[in-house]
């Protein structure tokens, strides 16, 4: 799957993923087992460390799902180790212009590509696998960068032409934020800011992406209609609320119907 992940998003397939902020190898082994294309442990906005996002990408890998990092900033050295701890590719926050791009990229490339320093972990079997982990990363290790700012919608021509980003991701939360009108999405100025960066995705390769965070499937269908193909679908913490609360639900109707045990 890693070797491929990259391929299919630059072939234009419509991949699906979701996030995981539970930092538990327990919940991301449940996750993977949904059927997902791709997993991000995020390590943005969690408690999530490096030792433990290293053996939540193991257990995503171990479900034949590809492991993302969405990183907690755009830091060459977090960037370097996530992928030493054998990441697939990273998701980089807000990423605003060309430069910062550029900068991500040569924090996940090797040289003479990127500034990327070379050590010998999980990714390069400890030793035993560099040679072959540096031509996986050349050709497969993946760069999303995140819009999630009225600059980088403002910069995003040339914040997707820097060679290397594969993908954006917009994160509508901290977009609308950047406006002064946080979660209001139906705000002039917000669906202004969506519609040009959906103008500017038509005319490039890389994959345009957007996470809709409360699981619904006609935003779902909305954003894929529009062109959305690298999308994220709710989060672990949505998925066990609902389902808890879906339970509850469930358990005081069945305690208030006719079958509740009265008439035994």
């Amino acid at each position: 799957m890693k070797n491929t992940f990259r391929a299919r998003l630059k072939a234009g397939e419509t991949l699906y993923g979701s996030w995981l902020t539970i930092g538990s190898t327990t919940t991301a082994e449940i996750v993977a087992g949904a059927g997902f294309d791709w997993l991000t442990i995020d390590m943005e906005h969690s408690a999530i460390g490096l030792t433990l996002a290293q053996e939540m990408i193991r257990a995503v890998e171990h479900q034949g799902v590809v492991p993302l990092v969405r990183v907690g900033h755009n830091q060459p050295n977090l960037i370097k180790r996530v992928m030493d701890a054998g990441a697939a590719g990273v998701i980089v926050p807000m990423v605003n212009t060309a430069d910062e791009a550029e900068q991500a990229v040569q924090s996940v490339k090797y040289p003479p590509r990127g500034f990327r320093g070379v050590g010998l972990a999980r990714a390069q079997q400890y030793g035993f696998g560099f040679d072959e982990y540096q031509a996986w990363n050349r050709d497969n290790s993946v760069v999303i960068v995140q819009v999630e700012h009225i600059r980088a919608v403002e910069n995003l021509e040339a914040i997707l032409a820097v060679d290397g980003v594969d993908g954006f991701m917009v994160g509508p939360y901290d977009l609308s934020g950047s406006l002064g009108m946080p979660g209001r999405f139906d705000h002039p100025d917000v669906v202004a800011a969506l519609d040009r960066v959906e103008a500017v995705a038509a005319t490039t390769d890389a994959a345009p992406g957007f996470h809709v965070v409360r699981p619904d499937p006609d935003v779902l269908e909305a954003k894929r209609a529009k062109g959305y193909r690298f999308l994220s679908y709710g989060l672990d913490t949505f998925f066990l609320g609902s389902a808890a609360r879906r339970a509850v639900a469930e358990a005081r109707g069945a305690a208030t119907g006719p079958d509740n045990g009265d008439n035994a």
